[in-house]
């Protein structure tokens, strides 16, 4: 299983795809106008994101908007067999919102259908030869090499369930688990990997009243995606180049970098890059070569919502192996928890206990 599309519903769908390509560089490479429904696509290398905003009344997206404000609607599966995917999720319960229809594109044969996920969360699974067939061709070198993971915040209470859920339905396996607090707030994550094509979807709940997962539930009025994470093979290249685009991100303390100063004794030669960057640093004591580099944005809606990540998963030698950077590092799940609160005390939306 891979990510396939990422498809988000929104406002004005020709706004969205301007700030796609004016802040993260992707490339605007087809449009889809319907009675009720203008949609335009946009993508980066293999990573591609659908963007739909209502004409009319009669639009689902009208009927989306009318419960969440803008962001992501639908999380597109790659699969290897349509047929054995869909009748599982089938005999699981899940709901199936459209049946298994074929399509034929200039790369070949393609089946899809779609499936009710958690909350009003849907997934579209795709079955095809080659590339995505929204994806054009083209030998342009894209600033993200794939979509790394994506993240699904539920109601207090509700992980256990979601997990289970995405278990039976879809075959994803629990690996890491996390339990973050501090002394304003915290929250409980699980992150899920699927066995064929290693997809990483972690699932979070709030773990306390004024929890940042929490924030975002009442914003969005119920469960839905936090944030992505965009994989890049040069992050303080990728962070420049979308700071100059005027992309705004979380910042940093200095005190994070000084702190991990004084317990790294390995630094890597761009270390004061990464560090004026305020880009987040963890790795595992006996591969620090191998850092898992990572950098959040601010909220991309209106609303303190959804968000993006940059990712880097370096590499490092060991036992003439190569070996990258995998999972989440803790020392960064936390700072970013905690560069969150200070977003949430900003917006006057955090309080002690």
């Amino acid at each position: 299983m891979e990510f396939d599309r990422i498809q988000f519903y929104t406002e004005d769908a020709v706004a969205s795809r301007d700030w796609f390509v004016s802040k993260l560089g992707f490339r605007a490479t087809a449009q889809y106008p319907s009675s009720h429904t203008h949609t335009e696509v946009v993508n980066s290398g293999n990573i591609c994101f659908v963007l739909s905003s209502p004409l009319t009344s009669a639009s689902p997206v009208a009927s989306w908007l009318k419960l969440h404000p803008p962001g992501i609607a639908d999380v597109g599966f790659r699969v290897k067999n349509i047929e054995v995917t869909l009748a599982r999720a089938a005999a699981e319960g899940a709901k199936v919102l459209q049946p298994i229809e074929e399509g034929l594109n200039q790369r070949g044969c393609f089946k899809w259908a779609k499936i009710a996920g958690w909350g009003d969360l849907s997934h579209t699974l795709i079955e095809g030869i080659g590339e995505n067939p929204l994806l054009p061709n083209s030998a342009e070198l894209p600033l993200f090499t794939k979509i790394d993971h994506v993240v699904l915040n539920v109601e207090v209470g509700d992980l256990s369930s979601a997990v289970s859920w995405y278990q039976k339905v879809l075959g994803f396996a629990p690996q890491q688990n996390f339990d973050i607090q501090t002394e304003k707030s915290a929250l409980r994550s699980q992150v899920m990997v699927h066995a064929e094509g290693g997809v990483q979807f972690p699932i979070n709940e709030p773990a306390s009243a004024n929890s940042q997962i929490q924030e975002f539930l009442s914003a969005n009025r119920g469960p839905g995606i936090q944030h992505m994470a965009l994989q890049t093979a040069d992050i303080v290249g990728v962070v420049t180049d979308l700071r100059s685009c005027g992309l705004p991100f979380l910042p940093v303390p200095p005190t994070y970098y000084s702190e991990l100063q004084q317990r790294q004794n390995y630094l890597p030669a761009d270390w004061q890059a990464i560090a004026a960057s305020e880009i987040l640093a963890d790795w595992q004591e006996d591969t620090p070569a191998a850092m898992l580099l990572q950098i959040f944005t601010q909220p991309i809606f209106a609303e303190p919502t959804f968000f993006f990540e940059m990712i880097e998963r370096r590499v490092s030698l060991v036992n003439g192996k190569q070996v990258q950077a995998g999972g989440f590092g803790a020392g960064n799940f936390r700072a970013l928890f905690e560069a969150i609160e200070r977003e949430q005390m900003k917006r006057g939306s955090l309080r002690d206990d």
